[in-house]
């Protein structure tokens, strides 16, 4: 008769239990990851607006609110108005000026995370690239 021992299949099932914790803290989306993620998105965000407001011809304002954000001027909905994170935040009080002029001045907006009270990204432009984000 073949068969496997009983320590075989214990080295068998721990072989899969660690397996299956690595891939899960692999798969896990770390604050910072997504505070890097948030700030990509405003970046995008903030240039979409911006072509927006150009093409319209009406002034554009983006604000910082205590449940994310808002774009002034434009459509309800026509950008989304939440973090993906619930810990992202912006550091300090920010209202950018997005058009409809084709160069702005030098703006930017600080983000941070609750979850990493230090780390902070920003997202900036000189006015007259797109809007980049900086450590």
């Amino acid at each position: 008769m073949g068969g496997f021992t009983l320590l075989e299949l214990l080295v068998v099932v721990s072989i899969i239990a660690v397996a299956t914790a690595g891939v899960s803290f692999a798969l896990r989306d770390s604050s910072q990851t997504q505070l890097e993620r948030d700030a990509q998105r405003l970046a995008a965000l903030l240039e979409s607006a911006r072509a927006q407001s150009r093409a319209t011809g009406v002034p554009v304002r983006w604000r910082a609110t205590a449940q994310g954000f808002r774009f002034e001027g434009l459509p309800a909905q026509a950008l989304p108005e939440r973090w993906l994170g619930a810990d992202t935040l912006v550091n300090g009080s920010a209202t950018l000026q997005l058009g409809p002029e084709p160069i702005i001045g030098r703006q930017e907006v600080v983000l941070g995370s609750q979850a990493q009270g230090g780390r902070t990204l920003r997202v900036a432009t000189d006015g007259l690239r797109p809007f980049a984000v900086t450590p």
